[in-house]
């Protein structure tokens, strides 16, 4: 460690006491500040200088007439060039422009066809044109000034088109705010005819129901006209017959009384001889309950029942047929409840014949009646006789009385029959006429009936249709919000359309110019520049160098060179600070990073060199131009090509150019601690092969560089 310190107090001692040393150091020590300080000033603010690129404006605009009036866009273009200043417009000739603009005299050249304004006018018609605006690069005479003048033509075009838009959006919101105030005078109506027509959508199911009734109503109309004139004969021969037999009817009913009162003995008779069967009946019943009755004695008593009840049951039925014909005569029905008690009688007697065949069955295969049997038919006989002896004695007190009344109303129904037929006969005239008009009538009505039916599904389909619409437009829209946005300000909706987003801009971190936003770029390469002007200077080989470890060589001659690196980062960035006025948020940071910039810089172009020689600063410089493209310092490393995208993270300006602009734009300590780490761990890396590898591989290099010094081509 002693030779080290040697080295390095015997190099200061050199510089100091040499006046010549002096000057060089002095200028090795300065001149990389200016390769920084003249890129950033002149980097500095590049788009607000752009007044003097120079482009050529024509304007061969003949003008158009749109709606009465004459409008030339194009010399209001010229006019509003004229007065701006960010470019250096110059109006000239379509020849000269083009002249102008391939030999380099214009970077551009703008030139506003005769139908310009012809083709805005077009918005007005049914065919549409858009304008055009000729614009003219040359792109050799420089990289840069294309995207300035293109961004002017862009800038010119935008604003004709947000001019256009203005004046167009005006005159067509002039015409809605008219509208506008129409609709609310109409409101009402127009609910009134929205609430009309979901009444109709609402009642067309029951339409349409009472149309196809109706259509079938009058076609089973039409049926029976038609059916009623083809049985009208018929109904006259009818009317006619009826009226004679209605007659006949009523001298047959008044001949009924004499005919009743004839027949009274005899159905009295009738009614006796049926009571006295049944006590005949009776009393073989009660033959038949005797207990020790043989059953040739049952076989003989209900073969004589058999007969007599079979006797009962026709002179019943006979009866219960005469009082039925007659209770159909009777308005009241008064014969009901005799023909019930007939009815009753009736089937008591077929259910004791039913009995009586069931013993007779029995005692034929020869055995005892079944005691049930007996008991059931003794019953229901005791039930007949009691109702038979009912009949007979309400005969001339209740049964004659009814059927009087039945034959009385039976002759006033012929009579009142007799006089509607001979009013129906008289009428039948009068029903043809009506009959053969109501045909007609129906007719039409049917062919009238058939159309609507026809076209009814096309007007139910429409209806549908509208009032969807109108419940869609309601559930997204409210009318009301209309007119109210078509009634706004004309001026400030046709401006709002003109331009409908405003860009609000929130900077984090800004920089206020382009040269302060490269100073982290042109510092960081200055640095390594001077590091190569170092070695391309001073030599890096030790005097009496044998005397020294490899180790104390590198390391005492190191110190020299770092020594002179830091005061050019300390001049350089004192300079970018107070000299030109970069701005940097974090001053001092700013200072001492750039020190561990050039400390790290120095270090890695000084082994090089010592280890490999002239190979050693080729290699620095070829690493400068590895970095100038890797490191992200001009372009954002995203767009560069892959090689160098996979490269940057292992470049030490990667992380020199990032700390710079933390302290430039405002520090975040986290990036800061991460690249301050990175650049020490390269810095440590490169110490480590100088100290340990500096004698093996500088042998290696030292026979190479003196065989190419024999060449007599290099020093």
């Amino acid at each position: 460690m002693k030779n080290t310190v040697y080295i390095y107090t015997k190099d200061l001692k050199r510089i100091f006491t040499n006046w010549a040393m002096i000057i060089i150091v002095l200028t090795l020590m300065i001149l990389p500040s200016f390769y920084a300080w003249f890129n950033i000033k002149a980097s500095w603010d590049p788009y607000g200088r752009t007044e003097g690129i120079a482009i050529a404006v024509t304007s061969e605009d003949e003008g158009s007439t749109i709606r009465g009036q004459h409008v030339n866009v194009g010399k209001d273009i010229i006019t509003t060039l004229k007065k701006n200043k960010t470019l250096g417009w110059t109006f000239v000739s379509k020849e000269k422009a083009d002249h102008g603009v391939k030999h380099g005299d214009y970077y551009a050249s703008i030139v506003i066809p005769k139908d310009f304004s012809q083709k805005l006018g077009t918005v007005l018609q049914d065919r549409l044109e858009k304008p055009v605006i000729i614009y003219k690069v040359n792109e050799k005479i420089n990289a840069v000034a294309p995207k300035i003048t293109s961004k002017g033509a862009s800038s010119l075009t935008q604003q004709i088109s947000e001019k256009f838009v203005k004046t167009a959006n005006g005159a067509i919101f002039s015409v809605f705010n008219e509208l506008g105030i129409t609709l609310q005078r109409d409101l009402p109506t127009i609910q009134q005819v929205e609430q009309r027509i979901f009444e109709l959508e609402n009642r067309l199911p029951e339409i349409k129901k009472v149309i196809n009734e109706a259509n079938d109503t009058t076609q089973k109309a039409g049926a029976i006209v038609s059916k009623a004139q083809a049985a009208l004969p018929e109904v006259e021969r009818l009317t006619a017959d009826g009226a004679q037999m209605t007659q006949q009817l009523n001298t047959f009913l008044t001949k009924s009384d004499e005919v009743l009162k004839n027949a009274e003995p005899t159905i009295n008779e009738t009614l006796q001889q049926v009571q006295q069967r049944a006590l005949r009946v009776q009393e073989l019943k009660n033959q038949l309950m005797e207990k020790d009755i043989a059953p040739a004695e049952v076989s003989a008593a209900a073969e004589q029942l058999k007969g007599q009840l079979t006797k009962q049951i026709a002179d019943t039925g006979e009866i219960l047929t005469l009082l039925t014909d007659l209770n159909a005569l009777s308005q009241q029905k008064v014969l009901s409840p005799v023909i019930n008690d007939v009815k009753d009688v009736n089937t008591l007697l077929q259910q004791e014949l039913s009995d009586v065949n069931s013993l007779q069955q029995q005692t034929k295969n020869g055995d005892v009646p079944n005691q049930s049997v007996l008991d059931r038919f003794s019953s229901r006989t005791d039930q007949a006789v009691s109702r038979l002896n009912a009949l007979t004695n309400s005969y001339s007190s209740t049964i004659v009385p009814a059927v009087e009344q039945a034959i009385k109303e039976g002759k006033d129904k012929t009579a009142s029959a007799n006089s509607l037929l001979d009013e129906a006969n008289k009428s039948m005239p009068d029903v043809s006429n009506v009959l053969s008009k109501t045909a007609s009538g129906i007719l039409l009505g049917q062919q009238e009936l058939r159309k609507i039916a026809k076209d009814f599904p096309r007007i139910e389909q429409n209806v549908h249709n509208i009032a969807d619409k109108i419940r869609d437009f309601q559930q997204k829209e409210n009318i009301e919000d209309i007119i109210n946005l078509l009634k706004n300000d004309v001026q400030k909706e046709s401006d709002f359309f003109a331009k409908p987003v405003l860009l609000k801009e929130e900077r984090l971190y800004p920089i206020p110019n382009y040269g302060s936003a490269m100073s982290p770029f042109y510092t960081t390469l200055c640095l390594w520049v001077g590091a190569l002007l170092l070695v391309s200077i001073l030599s890096v080989e030790v005097a009496d160098e044998e005397r020294f470890k490899s180790y104390e060589v590198y390391l005492g001659r190191l110190l020299t060179f770092l020594s002179i690196a830091l005061v050019q980062a300390f001049i350089v960035t004192i300079g970018d600070l107070f000299l030109i006025k970069t701005y940097v948020v974090d001053k001092v940071p700013f200072i001492f990073l750039g020190l561990l910039c050039s400390f790290v810089f120095m270090t890695i172009v000084y082994t090089l060199v010592a280890i490999f020689g002239n190979a050693g600063k080729a290699m620095a410089i070829v690493l400068l131009v590895l970095q100038l493209s890797a490191a992200g310092g001009t372009f954002p490393i995203q767009v560069v090509p892959a090689f160098f995208q996979a490269i940057n993270p292992f470049l030490p300006f990667t992380y020199a150019i990032s700390m710079m602009r933390e302290v430039v734009g405002g520090m975040l300590a986290d990036i800061v601690r991460k690249d301050v780490t990175v650049l020490l761990c390269i810095w440590l890396g490169v110490l480590l092969v100088g100290i340990f590898l500096h004698k093996p591989l500088s042998k290696t290099s030292a026979k190479l560089t003196k065989k190419a010094r024999e060449s007599k081509l290099i020093h």
